[in-house]
């Protein structure tokens, strides 16, 4: 609808369209980041020398300010290593194929051309579904303090 893919050039869509899967994956991450601290939180320590455990990070936005900037630095070294060593592309002219299987845990890929396809266009609406959630969760955090919303904190509210 935008206009991206008028020039119906075959490999720019293949670059946008893998571009927009590993958006929806790390969204799907993101997302599910953002839930599960909510009801479980590991047991140990995250920081040993600074006497910071895990359950006394805060869930979302907050965490930010919360875990020592080495820890930030450790997770985009591995994100860093996943994304240039670890996923190379099998086939450039399928989009998003890592090799790793179904799940990125099987090492096999789904061999019925029809479940195959359903499996890679779910992957494709829940990642879009995944964008949209994460990004309502950050801003009702932003505003409120929650990601899940408690809009009496939201005291500066033009709607108030």
């Amino acid at each position: 609808p935008a206009g991206f893919t008028k020039s119906g050039d075959v490999e720019d869509f293949n670059h946008r369209r893998s571009a927009e899967i590993k958006h929806g994956r790390v969204a799907m991450y993101a997302t599910m980041g953002y839930i599960v601290p909510e009801y479980y939180k590991f047991p140990g320590f995250c920081s040993p020398s600074l006497n910071l455990k895990f359950a006394d990070i805060p869930n979302g936005i907050q965490a930010l300010y919360k875990v020592p900037l080495e820890g930030w630095l450790q997770w985009v070294a591995l994100c860093g290593f996943y994304e240039f060593v670890v996923n190379q592309p099998v086939n450039p002219k399928e989009p998003g194929n890592f090799g790793k299987g179904n799940l990125g845990i099987t090492g096999k890929s789904i061999e019925d051309p029809a479940k195959r396809t359903r499996g890679l266009n779910s992957e494709i609406a829940n990642g879009r579904l995944a964008m949209m959630a994460f990004t309502g969760m950050f801003f009702q955090d932003a505003f409120t303090g929650s990601a899940w919303g408690d809009w009496s904190l939201f005291t500066a509210s033009p709607l108030r």
